[in-house]
């Protein structure tokens, strides 16, 4: 009797992110260590978009709960910062500062050269989460405008044809750290 070809056997993928139930738990035990302390809600919230990457609506509904605070409450603060995000943010941060000088010198330039090379408007994200796009009003480093910040590092004098370029360095970490898709 012939040997027939048996049907490939699927393996579960494994990854090393992990589980959004995990996830909750450890953000359970954030909230159990600040409940009732007064001013706790900020740092809960920065604690929580750290574990998740951003702010999903479960995680505002499970703050407001353990809490005892309505939903209106955190959320509203949620939208008062700006360092609250409420979509998934890329590994790497671009903001482009559009601040007096910035603006004057070109940043509004250098802002649609990261728009067109990334695919993303303000407030978006690559599909494969690399990068995010925002924008800032000052840097603090008017001298040096046009300013790009991509996450820590500060770009000075950017021109839109070096836009590239500066991606291209960031590609390059995750491809050596093997972070990335």
């Amino acid at each position: 009797m012939p040997v027939q070809d048996a049907a490939p056997i699927e393996e579960p993928l494994i990854t090393n992110e992990p589980s959004e139930e995990s996830l909750l738990c450890e953000l359970d035990e954030i909230i159990e260590q600040y409940a009732g302390k007064p001013g706790s809600l900020i740092p809960i919230l920065q604690m929580a978009q750290s574990l998740f990457g951003y702010l999903p609506d479960s995680v505002i509904r499970r703050v407001a709960e353990k809490l005892e605070k309505p939903l209106s409450e955190v959320a509203g603060v949620i939208g008062f910062y700006s360092f609250f995000s409420r979509t998934p943010q890329g590994r790497h941060q671009m903001r482009v500062c559009l601040g007096t000088a910035c603006y004057v010198r070109g940043g509004k330039e250098v802002l649609g050269a990261l728009k067109k090379e990334l695919g993303i408007d303000i407030g978006e994200s690559t599909p494969d989460r690399c990068y995010s796009l925002e924008v800032g009003r000052c840097f603090g480093a008017c001298g040096l405008a046009p300013v790009l910040m991509a996450d820590v590092d500060v770009h000075q004098r950017v021109k839109p044809s070096k836009i590239g370029e500066i991606l291209k360095k960031y590609e390059d970490d995750e491809r050596e750290t093997g972070k990335g898709a």
